[in-house]
Order: C-alpha cells, then sequence, then structure tokens
C-alpha cells in the first residue's frame, strides 16, 4: 500500500532563550524520526508531557518545517514544493484537531463561517455548494443547525470540539491528525468524542494519528502505537500487544502505571533523574531512569531491532524479553532502583 506521509529521519531543533552571552541552548524537540503511515489505519503516539509528541503532529501536516530530514508527501518531497503546491496539497489532503477548542476556533466567527472558511481558502465548489458541504459536516459530526450561527463562545466545550473535528473534515481530508482531542473536555464528553472520531474514521475511510496521554485509550483506539520519549522513536508496536509484548522498558512502565481493576499491580518504578531537551544524555536518553542501563547506554543511541512480531520493532541495548510480566519488571526495577539513582547523566556540550 502507497504511503501517505513518510517521515525520514527528520530533527526539530528549537532555540530556547537560556545559554550563554553569544550563544543559546538548543531545545531539540524530535531527534532522528522515521515513520510512515498509510491510508486507513489509526497510529496512536504516547509518551510524557514534553516528548514531543505535537511537533511530531506538526511534522506530519506541515505547519512544522523540520530542521533537517525528509518529510515525503505521496511520496513526494514536502518541503521542496512550491509553496501554493504545498499548501493545497496538504491543506487539502489533512487536517488537525488542536487540543483546546476555545483557543484553535476564532470567536468572533459563527460556526457556520468557521466551516465555510477552508472551503473558501481552498476555492472548493460554488457558493451553494459549499453552503450545502456546512450543512453536511454538522449533521456529520452531530451539532444542530440552529448552531449555525452561534459563536464559539456560546457552545459548550463538547460542541466547540464537534465544530473543530468538522472544520478538520472540510476538506474530505485522507489523514486527520488529533493532537490531544479530549484533555480540555470534562469526562462525561471524552467518551462522546472519542467515539466520534472513531465512527467518522470507520465511515470516511480515514488515516487517523491520535496523540494523548490516556495511553489506554490509544491502545483501544489505535492499529498501532508509537512511543515517543525526549523527542525519539524507541518503539513502535501493534497496539494489541503494547501493554504486555512491549519490549523497551519505557513503554512498559508507561502502561503499567495505569490502574487495573481485574488484576492490579504496582507500576514499575523509574527513580533516576529526568533528562532534559536542552542538554539530553549520552547514548540512549531514557537510560538516566532505566533500571537496565549500563556503559552500554551511555555510549551509543541503538538502532531499531525488529521484534518476532511483524510491525513491531524497538530501540534498545537490552530489551525487555518477550511476554516478560509486568509483575517480574515491577520486582526487577525495585531491586535496582537504589544503583538507577546514582547513574550520572553525562551531558552532551
Amino acid at each position: 500500500m502507497n504511503a501517505l506521509i513518510t517521515l525520514s529521519d527528520a530533527h526539530v531543533v528549537h532555540k530556547a532563550r537560556s545559554g550563554g552571552l553569544f550563544t543559546r541552548d538548543r531545545v531539540y524537540a524530535l531527534t532522528g524520526a522515521d515513520l510512515t503511515i498509510v491510508p486507513g489505519e489509526t497510529v496512536g503516539v504516547v509518551g510524557e508531557s514534553g516528548c514531543g509528541k505535537s511537533t511530531l503532529a506538526k511534522v506530519l501536516v506541515g505547519v512544522q518545517r523540520p530542521t533537517s530530514g525528509t518529510v515525503r508527501f505521496r511520496d513526494r518531497d514536502l518541503w521542496s514544493m512550491r509553496p501554493a503546491e504545498r499548501r493545497a496539497s496538504v491543506g487539502g489532503s489533512t487536517g488537525m484537531v488542536f487540543q483546546d477548542p476555545s483557543t484553535a476556533l476564532n470567536r468572533r466567527l459563527p460556526v457556520r463561517r468557521i466551516l465555510r472558511d477552508p472551503l473558501d481558502v481552498h476555492r472548493r465548489g460554488t457558493a451553494r455548494e459549499r453552503d450545502d458541504r456546512v450543512r453536511e459536516l454538522m449533521s456529520l459530526v452531530g451539532l444542530p443547525r440552529a448552531l449555525a450561527d452561534a459563536l464559539p463562545g456560546q457552545l459548550s466545550g463538547g460542541q466547540r470540539q464537534r465544530v473543530a473535528i468538522a472544520r478538520a473534515l472540510a476538506l474530505d481530508p485522507d489523514l486527520v491528525v488529533a493532537d490531544e482531542p479530549t484533555s480540555a473536555l470534562d469526562v462525561s464528553v471524552r467518551a462522546q468524542i472519542l467515539n466520534l472520531l472513531l465512527d467518522l474514521k470507520e465511515r470516511l475511510d480515514l488515516a487517523l494519528v491520535f496523540v494523548s496521554h490516556d495511553i489506554q485509550t490509544v491502545r483501544r483506539m489505535s492499529d498501532r502505537v508509537i512511543t515517543m520519549y525526549l523527542g525519539r522513536i524507541v518503539e513502535e508496536s501493534p497496539a494489541a500487544r503494547v501493554s504486555d509484548g512491549a519490549r523497551h522498558p519505557y513503554t512498559r512502565a508507561l502502561f503499567s502505571a495505569t490502574p487495573g481493576l481485574l488484576d492490579p499491580i504496582d507500576p514499575i518504578p523509574l527513580v533516576g533523574p529526568v533528562p532534559s531537551a536542552t542538554h539530553p544524555p549520552t547514548g540512549c536518553p531514557f537510560r538516566t531512569r532505566c533500571w537496565k542501563a549500563d556503559e552500554e547506554c551511555a555510549g551509543a543511541m541503538p538502532d531499531f531491532t525488529a521484534a518476532s512480531t511483524p510491525d513491531h520493532r524497538f530501540r534498545c541495548h537490552h530489551p525487555v524479553k518477550e511476554d516478560q510480566s509486568t509483575r517480574d519488571l515491577v520486582a526487577q526495577a525495585v531491586s535496582a532502583a537504589p544503583a538507577v539513582a546514582d547513574i550520572p547523566a553525562q551531558q552532551q556540550p
């Protein structure tokens, strides 16, 4: 199947406000990202705050230009296109749903104008066809027609996010990237928005990239799960196996932290220092918190290793054994905790 979007060794580096008199520190927001999105699949992206999830999402839809590396859209280099061609190609084939709909929507425009705006910008159809499309979009996301002239401030949080989703679908895209689409909503409406996204994905045959802190929701919604740590993709796993079959210690620690009612266990403790994105550790960035870390981990970042399961790969010098229980990993991490706490974080210059 031909890929929609392919990232190859994509890096995003920002200049920080800190640093010396003549040089400023750099923030390594995304490092060496390799990822392919194919039509119709759902890819979940998980990781702690600041790990690069949102940066990855922006790179995928062309909002953020990588500092180095390539982004190929339908097998064409996205950033070698002329600006007008890039806007037409990517803007017409991708949509993005942001975290907070109250800031993502223009407060001065009614719902009707918000939904029509992408159609006007890309000159899709006649004036009547655009009005018909607006009504179709409102029906698609479950918004009553009576709200067409309402301002975003007159809507509930769930209704505003439905407007944001409808706007992302306005140009009939092949890919929708949802960046924490439920984190700003009340618990009571989160399930409604998640179910809406899943329903739309199936009905419209969309590819969906779902970024979230709620890793169990990501697991249930996704075909593949991408784990990120300090700007790097450290594991890519089939969603069905990510809880108990993940090979990277960080992925297993993430999923162990979610409560289980049928078989509750303590989470895997991560006791070492949390590294800085401005001065990341040498070698594997997770080594300062990993109970398996040794000198080899400090020496070099491991390459991807393919697991025995298809479409499963990870970057770790000392991966978790296949089908090793989380209880065993908790015991190992607890016994190694004092040693991990004493590991220095050998910073890069």
